[in-house]
């Protein structure tokens, strides 16, 4: 019993071993490109609006300076005057924080 697929009935549909409907629908398209310097098919592109935020936030952060030189100099002015101060517990803290983030969750 043949299944009708998109409408399609055996009689339409071509045969495994003639491919003269495939060809000819090709080299139409073929011609028509040739004659007019231009596909016949346009293509569309739409972006969604999360990846036109992020390709915003892309912007931003590449405008950004590497490096905050008014913190570099607060911390070099902070050891020069002697005031500059290391809090152990605070950084065995962050490292923990950094080592639990980069372990995988299951």
């Amino acid at each position: 019993m043949p299944i009708d697929i998109n409408g399609l009935s055996n009689a339409q549909a071509p045969r495994s071993g003639d491919s003269s409907q495939i060809k000819g629908a090709a080299s139409e398209s073929a011609s028509a490109q040739q004659s007019t310097g231009k596909s016949s098919v346009s293509d569309t592109v739409s972006l969604s609006e999360t990846a036109i935020r992020l390709g915003q936030i892309g912007v931003a952060v590449e405008n950004q300076p590497v490096v905050d030189t008014k913190r570099v100099e607060q911390v070099k002015q902070a050891i020069m005057d002697g005031t500059y101060s290391v809090d152990p517990t605070h950084i065995a803290e962050r490292m923990m924080e950094f080592d639990m983030a980069l372990k995988p969750k299951d």
